[in-house]
């Protein structure tokens, strides 16, 4: 039977932390004397008079955590924090539509970072801040954050992990969930700690170097500009988010090895070496496109293709040129990678170079077992031979991940002018990617659909942010068998 009980309690936990986050968007508002003080004491107030009450109406619960409450809550509290965390824009006239309002939070916190808004530099300061904390929060796990932080959520920490954090599972840090959970979170602090000094030392203001870090290492991809980092033209500034980008869209626990002096193991690490051939091989051809047709000249080229690149393959979304200008050639290279992702364990989305790289493996091997029947030909990765659950499970979401593409491809084309546009939003939107093509590319955004649409894409953010079976796996009757 399950226990609502504790889905209650944990969510309610859950939301006071929440206000916790509004509070601190509070303080930036104050400290820069916006308009939107008012929209933040309320949401905060709310959103911690909800939690709490929520907390008490369950106190004393009994402490053991199934794992079918585990995929409950974790789908839930994404659609519960987008609730809450929309709350700012609306008291606040920042976004007065609730459509658009949700939207733009369900894409932040799920670091899709397409964005309903025409208007960005004109939005106060607390605003932006919190549009990029989304970001932030989402980017390493909502439910991870909160393992390192509240001690209380110790209850079932296991279950709740394994739920947000699904498919080819990177290595721990460490045998525990808790101490790996807040391994993950000094790591992500440190390293957004670092980009924003480098960036603020490269012209950036203050402000805008955070809000650029805190989406950068979340792989969110919002900025401050309504041309995105395209607004900065320096190349010293283009080049350090491209490098933060890529170290984002790499498994954190190689990171966590990099710093520790342990470089072999990252050197040799398969997904690692896939990934960094798949990013520079892209690049190395769209630098030769871009050149060839005169658009752009050598470094400039080498960096917007670079840059792209990067931006694309770990769904950040970040631009700096419009890609829709490029030749058809180069553009359909632009959205194959919308079907890669980062490595597993980075706060990149999509499908995870993991997957790919497992998939390709499994498909050659096929070939020599056709050849030599009678052998045993194991899959291996890492020098280990991958379990064969584990290569059903990738199979199985491939075949998953396709179905909804095309069904939700057919389903958006009633809603968008084009089939290119109908693609490239669910594309994008299950990838977590940000930007797409035709109607809603780099220098354009969602603005436009209508809100039925919306609400669609924000579920097909969700389901890709949480990789398909966490969230499909609840519309299963025999999940709420008791």
């Amino acid at each position: 039977m399950i226990k609502f009980k504790i889905i209650l309690n944990i969510l309610g936990k859950l939301l006071v932390g929440e206000s916790f986050f509004l509070f601190i968007s509070l303080l930036v508002s104050l400290i820069y004397q916006g308009n939107d003080t008012t929209a933040f004491l309320r949401a905060g107030l709310v959103t911690f008079a909800v939690g709490t009450f929520s907390y008490l109406l369950s106190k004393g619960v009994q402490k053991d955590l199934g794992k079918r409450e585990g995929y409950i809550i974790v789908s839930l509290v994404w659609v519960v924090f987008s609730m809450f965390g929309c709350l700012p824009y609306l008291f606040s006239g920042a976004i007065p539509s609730v459509t658009d309002a949700f939207f733009e939070t369900m894409s932040g916190f799920t670091t899709t970072g397409s964005s309903i808004l025409n208007n960005i530099e004109e939005l106060p300061h607390g605003i932006l801040f919190w549009r990029s904390l989304t970001q932030w929060m989402g980017g390493m796990g909502i439910i991870v954050m909160f393992l390192a932080i509240l001690p209380t959520l110790g209850i079932g920490g296991r279950e709740l992990f394994v739920a947000e954090v699904p498919g080819p599972a990177p290595d721990k840090l460490t045998p525990r969930i808790k101490e790996t959970a807040r391994n993950l979170w000094g790591l992500y602090m440190l390293f957004t700690a670092i980009e924003t000094i480098l960036l603020y030392a490269g012209g950036m203001s203050f402000f805008d170097a955070i809000n650029h870090s805190l989406t950068t290492m979340a792989t969110g991809g919002y900025s401050t500009k309504q041309a995105s980092v395209g607004f900065y033209t320096s190349p010293y500034i283009q080049y350090i988010i491209i490098f933060f980008m890529f170290v984002a869209g790499t498994n954190f626990t190689l990171s966590y090895g990099m710093i520790t002096g342990r470089f072999t193991k990252v050197f040799k690490d398969e997904e690692f070496r896939f990934y960094t051939l798949v990013v520079l091989f892209f690049a190395f051809i769209i630098t030769l496109g871009l050149i060839a047709a005169g658009n752009v000249t050598g470094e400039q080229a080498f960096r917007d293709a670079l840059f792209t690149v990067v931006s694309i393959i770990t769904t950040t979304g970040y631009a700096t040129a419009d890609y829709l200008l490029w030749s058809p050639f180069l553009g359909m290279l632009i959205f194959v990678l919308f079907f890669v992702g980062g490595s597993a364990g980075s706060t990149g989305g999509g499908v995870k170079v993991v997957r790919i790289l497992l998939l390709f493996k499994n498909s050659f091997y096929e070939l020599k077992r056709l050849v030599h029947p009678n052998a045993v030909i194991p899959i291996r990765y890492n020098s280990k031979v991958v379990d064969q659950r584990t290569v059903t499970n990738i199979l199985a979401f491939f075949v998953f991940y396709i179905l909804i593409f095309m069904l939700s491809a057919v389903l958006m084309s009633f809603w968008t002018p084009d089939i290119y546009s109908a693609f490239s939003a669910v594309a994008t939107t299950l990838g977590n990617v940000g930007p797409g093509f035709g109607e809603i590319g780099p220098m354009e955004n969602f603005h436009h659909l209508p809100d039925l649409a919306k609400w669609f894409l924000a579920f097909l953010m969700m389901l890709g942010r949480l990789e398909l079976f966490t969230v499909l796996v609840l519309f299963s009757p025999s999940f709420w068998k008791h």
